[in-house]
């Protein structure tokens, strides 16, 4: 069983039974407020991503919803990890600029496979 013997700004020192061990507990208006700071200082973004396999090797990483967000890796991982670097970059310069950032969080990604008749050679 666990006393509490304190309050040192927002930190209260709980002792066991025994008064031989103490350790720091946070109360609930501590964690409440780091919590509501914590979710405050960050925001997320989903973005789609378009990894296209180029012919010397290696993979193109495009951001749609970023107009211009292109870069490249080795392997699909690195892209993907270039992909995040390059988006968040961007970000930066958003919001440097004070410009609004868009994301892909209302895009629907779809594919489509298409035929047509070969042309006839005369």
């Amino acid at each position: 069983m666990m006393k509490r013997s304190g309050i040192r700004g927002g930190i209260s020192l709980a002792k066991d039974e025994t008064g031989l061990g103490t350790r720091p507990s946070l109360s609930l208006t501590m964690l409440r407020q780091r919590d509501s700071i914590a979710s405050m200082a960050k925001a997320r973004y989903h973005y789609n991503i378009m990894l296209r396999p180029e012919p010397e090797g290696g993979y193109t990483a495009l951001v749609p919803a970023l107009p211009g967000c292109v870069t490249y890796g080795r392997t699909v991982d690195e892209a993907r990890e270039m992909a995040k670097d390059a988006i968040s970059g961007y970000i930066a310069s958003l919001r440097k600029h004070k410009d609004p950032i868009p994301t892909d969080d209302n895009t629907l990604v779809a594919s489509l496979d298409l035929e047509y008749a070969e042309a006839t050679r005369r």
